[in-house]
C-alpha cells in the first residue's frame, strides 16, 4: 500500500511524474525531503469566524503538529467545512451531510497516512467519523472541548439549557428586554461547545466510548491548558496509527462499540440528536442501530451523570470528577470492554485509566442514581410506525403518561406565526402537534421540536406540555417532548393525518404514542395526501431532498451508507 507522498498520484498518465510534480510544488513551502519521507498526517482546519464553538481550533492544531512533530510524522493542516448550529440556515442538519462528504472526499484527494479530526459544535464530530469511515483510512478524534460556565446575578449559567430557560421567563415577561441583553452576554463566556449535556458533549462523550478519541478528551474545558496536551497527545497517536497503518473507523465501529455508545448516552442523559448521528455513523460502517435494543439498554442503565438539562452540573465538573473513564468503571457490568480504541488496546485500557475523586457527586454511583432508568425512551404506535424517541429523562414525571387533544401546526412556519395569537384555542392539558419539520418537510430536520409554550400559558405559569413532532429537539432542551417520528409527515407518515381536536395518548412507561382516531377515517386522510411543498429542482437542495434518509436510518443520504472502504 503506497504511503506518504506516494499516496493517491494526481492522475497525469505518467506516475513518476505526478510523484515529482507533487514534490516540486510542496518544497515551494520550504519543505525538505526528510520531512517529505515521513509518515503524513492530516489534520482538519474547521476554524471559522462563523462558528465561535471552535474558536480554539488553531491553537489545537498548533498542538497536534508538535505531537505530530516530535513523534516523527509531518503534520498537513487542510480545511474543511465548519458548522455552527445557531449559524446554519436552514439547520446544521441539513449541512452534516455535506461536510461529511468534503472530509471524505478530502481525505481522499490529499495524501495522508492518518487525520485528526478535530471538531466539536454537534453536527461536526459525526459529519467528521461519516466521512472518515467512508473514505477508510486511520482516524482519531479531537474535540474542541465544551465552555466554562458562565455566571449572572450569583447565578451558574450553561449554554443553552439556561439560554432556553431564561428566554422562556423573557417571553412570559419575568425578565425584561435590558436584562436578556445582559445575560446573552454571559451565557457563553469561552469558547467551546455548550457546557450542558447537549449534542457536542454528548457525541464527546459517546465518540470517546467508542473508542475513536483519546481518554479523557471528551470534557476538558476548551480554554483549559490540558485541552492543548490533549492535542499533542493525539498528534503522537495519530502518527503511531500511521506507523501500524490502523485501527481505520471501520475496525473500531463495531456492534460491540455501538453498544457501548448506547449505553453511555442513556447514562449521561445525552441529547436524544445523538441516537441520530450513532445511526449515521452505523450506517457508515454497514451497521445498522438497533432502536429496540436502545430502549432495552435504558431499561437497565440508570441515568448516572448530573448535569443540565437533566442535572445540576456542567462539563467541567464531570472533568474535574473522572470525566468518561470513571463513569466507564459505574457502567462496567453493562459494555463491552474488548471493543478496540485508536490506542492499539480496548476500552478496557480507558477504564483503568480512570481516576478515583473522593467526594465527588457529579458520576453518581450505580447505587444511587440519579435516575433509575436511562435518559431515553423509543415509542411505537399508529403515529410512528418506524419509532419515535422521548428524553424522559428531562421531561416532567406528571406528563409521561397523559391525554389531550391535538393542537396542531402544519410546518415551522405556522407555528411561527401562530403559537403565540392571544385567540390560539389551546390549554395546558392539550398535546401541541408540530408537522413537516423532518428530514424532507423542514427541509433538514431542525431543532423545532421544542416547541415554545404558548405566550399565553407561559404567562399563566405553564412550564411544559407534551408536544410532539418529526422534528429534532437539542440536547440542551428539556420538557416532555416525542421526537423524530418516522415516517415524517412530509412523506406520507402518520403524524401528517393529526387533525385540531383528535385525541393523543402518550403512555412512555408502555412505550407507546397512539392517535386515538378509527382506521377508516386515517385511510380517507390519506387518500387526499399531497406533499407540503415542491420538490426543489437544483443543486445540494435537490440532492438532499430526493436521497435523505429517515430519523432511524440517522437522516444519511441512501447513496453515502454502506461498507467502509478501504484503499
Amino acid at each position: 500500500m503506497a504511503q506518504g507522498l506516494r499516496k493517491g498520484l494526481t492522475s497525469y498518465g505518467d506516475a513518476g511524474f505526478s510523484l515529482f510534480l507533487r514534490k516540486a510544488f510542496i518544497k515551494a513551502a520550504g519543505y525538505s525531503d526528510d520531512a517529505l519521507d515521513r509518515p503524513i498526517i492530516g489534520i482538519t482546519d474547521t476554524a471559522s469566524d462563523f462558528n465561535p464553538c471552535h474558536g480554539n481550533a488553531p491553537q489545537l492544531i498548533e498542538a497536534v503538529r508538535r505531537g505530530v512533530m516530535l513523534s516523527g510524522g509531518l503534520p498537513m493542516a487542510f480545511p474543511t467545512i465548519s458548522i455552527h448550529e445557531s449559524f446554519s440556515h436552514p439547520t446544521s442538519m441539513y449541512l452534516r451531510n455535506l461536510m461529511s462528504m468534503d472530509t471524505e472526499e478530502m481525505i481522499r484527494a490529499q495524501p495522508m497516512d492518518a487525520v485528526v479530526l478535530i471538531g466539536g459544535c454537534d453536527k461536526t464530530l459525526p459529519a467528521q467519523i461519516m466521512g472518515a469511515a467512508s473514505a477508510g483510512i486511520p482516524a482519531v478524534v479531537l474535540p474542541v472541548g465544551p465552555m466554562v460556565v458562565g455566571h449572572h446575578r450569583g447565578e451558574v449559567l450553561g449554554a443553552c439549557t439556561d439560554c432556553r430557560r431564561l428566554w422562556g421567563q423573557h417571553r412570559a415577561g419575568k425578565i425584561d428586554e435590558a436584562e436578556i441583553e445582559v445575560i446573552s452576554g454571559r451565557l457563553a463566556p469561552s469558547v467551546g461547545t455548550c457546557m450542558v449535556m447537549g449534542t457536542a458533549s454528548t457525541m464527546a462523550c459517546m465518540i470517546e466510548a467508542m473508542g475513536l478519541s483519546l481518554p479523557y478528551s471528551a470534557a476538558i474545558p476548551a480554554p483549559h491548558a490540558e485541552r492543548l496536551r490533549c492535542g499533542e497527545a493525539t498528534g503522537r497517536v495519530a502518527v503511531e496509527m500511521a506507523r501500524r497503518q490502523g485501527p481505520a473507523p471501520k475496525a473500531l465501529v463495531t456492534k460491540g462499540s455501538l453498544r457501548n455508545a448506547m449505553v453511555v448516552l442513556q447514562a449521561i442523559g445525552g441529547s436524544t440528536n445523538g441516537l441520530v448521528h450513532l445511526a449515521a455513523i452505523a450506517g457508515r460502517a454497514g451497521l445498522e442501530v438497533d432502536l429496540e435494543e436502545f430502549d432495552a439498554i435504558g431499561r437497565e442503565v440508570p441515568v448516572l451523570v448530573d448535569l443540565k438539562p437533566s442535572g445540576d452540573h456542567y462539563m467541567e465538573h464531570l472533568h474535574h470528577a473522572g470525566a468518561v473513564p470513571r463513569l466507564l468503571q459505574e457502567l462496567e457490568p453493562f459494555l463491552d470492554l474488548d471493543a478496540p480504541t485508536v490506542l492499539g488496546g480496548t476500552l478496557r485500557d480507558y477504564m483503568n485509566l480512570a481516576e478515583d475523586v473522593p467526594g465527588q457527586t457529579v458520576i453518581r454511583p450505580r447505587s444511587n442514581p440519579l435516575k433509575s432508568t436511562g435518559g431515553m425512551a423509543v415509542l411505537r404506535g399508529n403515529l410512528c410506525p418506524g419509532g419515535a424517541v422521548i428524553k424522559h429523562a428531562a421531561a416532567t414525571p406528571g406528563l409521561l403518561q397523559h391525554e389531550g387533544r391535538a393542537v396542531v401546526f402544519t410546518s415551522v412556519e405556522d407555528m411561527t406565526n401562530r403559537i403565540d395569537d392571544p385567540d390560539l384555542d389551546v390549554t395546558a392539558d392539550d398535546v401541541l402537534v408540530l408537522q413537516n419539520a423532518g428530514p424532507k418537510g423542514a427541509p433538514g430536520m431542525p431543532e423545532a421540536g421544542y416547541l415554545p409554550i404558548p405566550r399565553k400559558l407561559a404567562q399563566a405559569g405553564v412550564k411544559d406540555m407534551v408536544r410532539i413532532s418529526d422534528a429534532r429537539m437539542s440536547g440542551t432542551a428539556f420538557g416532555t417532548i416525542v421526537l423524530h417520528i418516522t415516517p415524517e409527515a412530509a412523506v406520507g407518515g402518520p403524524l401528517g393525518l393529526v387533525r385540531d381536536g383528535d385525541r393523543i395518548r402518550l403512555d412512555t412507561a408502555n412505550r407507546r404514542i397512539e392517535l386515538l382516531v378509527d382506521e377508516a377515517e386515517l385511510e380517507r386522510r390519506a387518500a387526499g395526501f399531497t406533499p407540503p411543498r415542491p420538490a426543489p429542482k437544483r443543486g445540494y437542495a435537490k440532492l438532499f431532498h430526493d436521497t435523505v434518509m429517515q430519523a432511524d436510518k440517522g437522516v444519511d443520504f441512501d447513496f453515502l451508507a454502506g461498507e467502509a472502504e478501504e484503499e
